[in-house]
């Protein structure tokens, strides 16, 4: 819902979606209050209404915005990586900064959401779909660049192989929620990474 001609928005649109972003993804959807919102984007809610047309509406443009943010984080990542097979190991080490309390054990806001609800609520289920398959896009294009390096056998099926990645990242950060430690871990992320060869 765009605001009224002649009425310019007093908040900054884009400061106020992170400002969401980050409520929506520490709390989950169903455990985040209109005045939680309201209070994290200081805005009033027919500010609210006026921008974003309601808390699913503007939860769905949350999850636009993280993936935005986390698939071109990646995509760089990939660019700048000397190989594929390093970028997928480096995605996976990637949660071992929760383990050891680097970072604020919140996960993926997608992954969190399809954990939450997102079958229950066919807008969200396919907002969740479209940012797994963001994710694998990119996992894929790793994939199909070791192989091309000679560190994944051409014969493997990448489309399969990335989707593997896609569900190991899942139990990983399942994992870490509750509690693992980082040598489990990181002995998983071994095995994922042989399974690869």
């Amino acid at each position: 819902m765009k605001p009224s001609p002649g009425r310019p928005l007093e908040f900054d649109p884009d400061a106020a979606l992170d400002a969401a972003m980050q409520v929506f993804w520490r709390n989950g959807y169903e455990n985040t209050s209109m005045q939680d919102l309201l209070e994290a984007m200081q805005i009033s809610k027919s500010s609210l209404y006026q921008a974003f047309g309601g808390k699913q509406a503007l939860f769905e443009r949350c999850m636009a915005r993280y993936g935005d943010y986390m698939i071109g984080a990646l995509r760089d990542a990939l660019l700048a990586s000397p190989s594929g097979l390093g970028f997928v190991r480096q995605f996976l080490e990637g949660v071992l900064d929760e383990a050891r309390g680097v970072c604020e054990v919140r996960g993926c806001l997608v992954l969190n959401t399809a954990n939450e609800f997102a079958r229950r609520n066919p807008q969200i289920a396919e907002a969740v779909s479209h940012g797994l398959n963001r994710f694998h896009g990119v996992l894929l294009a790793a994939v199909e660049r070791a192989q091309q390096e000679g560190d994944i056998p051409p014969e493997r099926n990448a489309v399969m192989l990335a989707t593997y990645l896609v569900s190991s990242m899942s139990g990983l950060k399942t994992m870490i929620k509750a509690g693992a430690g980082e040598e489990s871990l990181k002995g998983i992320i071994e095995l994922t990474l042989k399974a690869l060869q």
